[in-house]
């Protein structure tokens, strides 16, 4: 992917859909240009197009977005459980390679599982793991609980791990979200004295989302794949960060 590439899924992002002759103009290029790059990147699933639009992919509905790399969210997933004990309590944020950490886990450990998401507890209910589900202010968009209550129930629980999904990374902002309150409940996540894992494909890397996660301290751990750029990789280590990289 190249740097024009990146300024494209970018601006999408904050925007939620542009028009193609703007990101034409906006990067000095022909529209031409801005079609080839549009067919990759929607190829890739970082974006659609639709009747001279790029628009942002539906960040919410997490079978669709289940749908975007699952080979490569599958090999994240797996790796991710594998750093997990028997006996042990999870915490699992809501976004769809969570999902599927979740859904691993539930066949190959013996853990409790503790979620925010509605979506994740609905696709265990037929497993034997252990699922305890915070309550709060329920987030239809995301199927998922946030809020003040949903803090609180943060703040008085323990657990071993968190694993957290993000939207957004750059060295200037670190950790970014896209959603206020979800973004709040990740941060109080992060206030745990757990092993904080962020897993993520390496598309985040580069993209800036408005609301800031913890600082780069509050976090032990990354799991991504291999594309992961080597400066924002570096940086990371730098942070005393461990990474951990997936082939894709």
């Amino acid at each position: 992917m190249n740097e024009r590439q990146k300024e494209i899924i970018y601006r999408v992002n904050e925007l939620g859909q542009v028009k193609v002759a703007d990101l034409a103009q906006y990067l000095a290029v022909s529209v031409v240009t801005i079609r080839h790059d549009l067919n990759f990147l929607e190829e890739k699933g970082y974006l659609k197009r639709e009747h001279g639009y790029a628009v942002t992919m539906d960040s919410d509905n997490l079978d669709a977005r289940m749908k975007i790399k699952f080979p490569l969210k599958q090999k994240i997933a797996e790796y991710a459980a594998s750093l997990v004990n028997n006996n042990e309590v999870i915490f699992i944020e809501g976004g769809s390679t969570n999902a599927l950490l979740a859904r691993h886990l539930a066949f190959t450990r013996r853990i409790t599982l503790i979620t925010s998401s509605y979506y994740i507890a609905q696709i265990l209910k037929t497993t034997d793991i252990k699922v305890i589900v915070i309550g709060g202010e329920y987030q239809k968009k995301s199927d998922s609980v946030v809020g003040e209550l949903a803090c609180l129930a943060i703040a008085h629980i323990s657990f071993d791990k968190a694993f957290i999904g993000v939207d957004g990374f750059t060295e200037q902002t670190g950790f970014t979200g896209r959603d206020n309150m979800r973004t709040e409940l990740v941060n109080t996540i992060l206030d745990k004295p757990s092993e904080n894992i962020i897993i993520t494909d390496s598309s985040k890397f580069g993209q800036q989302q408005k609301y800031l996660f913890q600082p780069l301290s509050a976090i032990n751990r990354v799991i991504t794949d291999s594309n992961i750029d080597s400066k924002n990789e570096r940086y990371l280590h730098d942070n005393a960060i461990i990474v951990d990289k997936v082939k894709y």
